[in-house]
C-alpha cells in the first residue's frame, strides 16, 4: 500500500503526491475532509504546465488538441482565433452519454481520481482548475454522469464530458439529494463557472477517471466480500457438522499461497482449532464448497496485492494525451489514457468475485437439503408440529440465490477482449475498461445479495444445530449481530426487508470480521 496522504485532521490533502484506493474510497463515502495544498511550490508547478501551453501556442501556433482538432482530427488546424472555444466544443459533442447515472459515491470517487492524476502537474492545466474541482467535491455537487458509452481509450471521454461541463456551469448536477441545472446552482451558491483554457478540455476528459474512481470501490468491496465468505463458511461447517481437518496448519504448509493460506487461518480461528487436527474418520472428505472454500476464497485474497498495484499505479499516474511537461519544456504525444490495465484487473476481479457467488450458492444447497445436512430439516425450517406442513422455510431464498449467482457468472465474459475499431479506427484497439468496472461493480452487488442471503441461512441452520451459544467468540458475535435484524424463522414470513438491511450493512462494511 502507498504512503497515506491524510494528515492528522483526518484530510485528504491532493498536492500531486501518492493516494491510495482507502483515500479515494474515503472521499467517496464523505469519511474524510478533502484539501487543495496551497504551498507555494505546488501552486507554482501547476500553473507552470498551463503557462508553457500558452509560451508555445504564442512562438509555435501549434499544439495538438489546441490548435488542431482531437483524434483522427488531429490534421485539421484550428483558426488561432477558435482555439479559445475548442475546449467547450469537446465537452459540447461528448455529451451523448446515455444509461443509468454514477450514484453518488461512484460520482465522488471519479472527481477524487481525476483530480489526483490533475494534481501530478503533467496535464497542462491551471491550479484555477484544481480549485474548481476541489469546490465540488468539498460541496458535495456532483455532476450527474451517464455510465454509459466509453471505450476506455481515449479514456473516458464522454463520462468525464459531463465533469468539464459542470466545471464551466453547464449541464446538471446532484446537491443535497436533488437535481439542479447547474448555472441555476453556481448562481445560488456563488460560484464563478469556469472558462476552459487550451488543454483544458481535453486534460479532463482523456483520462482514465470513471473506471479508475469505480475499481477503487470494486476493490475495497471485493476485500470485505472475502472475508464474509470465509466467515459464512465457518458457519456453514458448524452447520453441516463438518470436518475441521481441511483446514489444517501443517496441510495448507505444503501448498503455500499466502492468501490461500490466511483464508485457511481464519477458518482455524473461527473454528477454534490449532496446529495439526485429527483426522475425522466419520466425515473423512466433506464436498468442495467446504473442504476447497480457503482453495476458492484463496484466489480473491492472493489477487488483492496485483490489483491494488495496478488499480494504485494508474490513479496516481497522468494519463492524459499530450503530456505536458513544463520542466523539460516537451509536449510528450501517447497513450496514457488507455486503460488496459483497470479492464484486466477488473475482469479478473469480476471473476474472483462471482466465483465467491458460486461458491455459497452451493454451500447454500448442502443446507438445504436433508440428503445432504446431516440431519438439518428440510429448507431449514424452524417450524415445528402441524405448521411443519404448512412451512417452507428457505425454500425461495435458494431459488432467488440460484437467480443472483446465475447472472452474475454470467456477466464475467471479459469486457477486455471485444475491443472495438471505432472514431475512423483511430481508436482501433480500445481497452473497455469502463464497461469491466461497470460490469465489476454489478457482480459484486449480486454476491452481496448471494452472501447475505446465505448469511441468514448459516445463522438459522447454526441455531437449528443447537449449542451455539459455545461457539468462538467470534462466530457467536456474528449470530448475535445478524439476530438483531433478522429473527430465528420459525414460521413463514417475507424476508425482503431483512435482506436489505443485512444488505446496507454489507456494504457499509459495519461490522469487523477479521483484523
Amino acid at each position: 500500500m502507498l504512503p497515506t496522504t491524510m494528515n492528522k485532521n483526518n484530510t485528504v490533502v491532493f498536492d500531486g503526491k501518492p493516494i491510495t484506493i482507502e483515500d479515494i474510497c474515503r472521499i467517496a463515502n464523505q469519511q474524510v475532509q478533502i484539501e487543495l495544498s496551497t504551498q507555494a511550490d505546488f501552486v507554482e508547478r501547476i500553473d507552470k504546465g498551463a503557462l508553457f501551453v500558452d509560451t508555445l501556442l504564442k512562438e509555435q501556433g501549434y499544439v495538438y488538441g489546441v490548435t488542431t482538432g482531437f483524434g483522427d482530427s488531429c490534421s485539421v488546424p484550428v483558426p488561432l482565433d477558435l482555439v479559445d472555444s475548442l475546449s467547450k466544443n469537446l465537452y459540447t459533442f461528448h455529451g451523448c452519454g446515455l444509461g443509468n447515472y454514477f450514484d453518488a459515491e461512484q460520482t465522488r470517487a471519479i472527481l477524487a481520481t481525476r483530480l489526483t492524476s490533475l494534481a501530478r502537474g503533467f496535464s497542462g492545466v491551471r491550479y484555477r482548475l484544481l480549485e474548481q474541482l476541489t469546490n465540488l467535491l468539498t460541496q458535495d455537487i456532483l455532476p450527474l454522469i451517464p455510465q454509459e458509452g466509453s471505450v476506455g481509450a481515449s479514456g473516458d471521454l464522454t463520462p468525464l464530458s459531463y465533469l468539464a461541463a459542470v466545471l464551466s456551469g453547464e449541464r446538471e448536477a446532484l446537491y443535497q439529494g436533488e437535481r439542479h441545472i447547474t448555472q441555476t446552482l453556481f448562481k445560488k451558491l456563488n460560484i464563478e463557472p469556469l472558462t476552459l483554457k487550451p488543454k483544458e478540455g481535453l486534460a479532463i476528459m482523456n483520462g482514465t477517471a470513471a473506471m479508475t474512481g469505480v475499481a477503487c470501490l470494486a476493490y475495497r468491496r471485493a476485500e470485505y466480500l472475502s472475508q464474509l465468505s470465509t466467515r459464512i463458511t465457518s458457519l456453514i461447517s458448524i452447520a453441516l457438522k463438518g470436518n475441521a481437518s481441511h483446514f489444517g496448519e501443517r496441510l495448507f504448509s505444503v501448498k503455500p499461497h499466502p492468501g490461500q493460506n490466511l483464508v485457511a487461518t481464519r477458518l482455524r480461528a473461527d473454528l477454534s482449532v490449532t496446529g495439526n487436527i485429527p483426522q475425522d474418520d466419520t466425515r473423512l472428505q466433506d464436498r468442495y464448497s467446504l473442504r476447497c472454500a480457503p482453495h476458492i476464497i484463496g484466489v480473491l485474497e492472493d489477487s488483492l496485492p496485483w490489483l491494488r498495484q495496478f488499480i494504485e499505479n494508474e490513479l496516481n499516474s497522468a494519463n492524459d494525451n499530450p503530456i505536458i511537461d513544463a520542466e523539460e519544456e516537451q509536449v510528450l504525444h501517447g497513450g496514457h489514457f488507455y486503460g488496459g490495465h483497470i479492464a484486466f484487473a477488473m475482469d479478473s476481479l469480476k471473476t474472483a468475485v462471482a466465483n465467491l457467488a458460486d461458491l455459497m450458492d452451493r454451500q447454500m444447497a448442502q443446507l438445504m437439503d436433508p440428503k445432504f445436512n446431516h440431519g438439518l430439516p428440510a429448507n431449514l425450517s424452524g417450524a415445528t408440529g402441524e405448521d411443519r406442513f404448512v412451512n417452507h422455510g428457505f425454500k425461495a431464498l435458494q431459488i432467488a440465490v440460484s437467480a443472483w449467482t446465475a447472472e452474475a457468472l454470467k456477466l464475467t465474459m471479459p469486457a477486455s477482449v471485444f475491443s472495438r475499431s471505432t472514431e475512423c479506427h483511430n481508436q482501433d484497439k480500445v481497452s473497455m475498461g469502463t464497461i469491466a468496472a461497470r460490469d465489476c461493480i454489478r457482480i459484486l452487488e449480486l454476491t452481496e445479495q448471494v452472501a447475505a442471503a446465505v448469511l441468514l441461512a448459516a445463522v438459522q441452520g447454526v441455531e437449528l444445530r443447537g449449542n451455539w451459544e459455545t461457539l468462538n467468540p467470534a462466530l457467536k458475535a456474528t449470530v448475535q449481530f445478524v439476530r438483531e435484524f433478522s429473527p430465528f424463522l420459525n414460521t413463514d414470513r417475507a424476508l425482503e426487508q431483512e435482506l436489505r438491511n443485512c444488505l446496507v450493512l454489507i456494504r457499509n462494511q459495519d461490522w469487523q470480521l477479521y483484523d
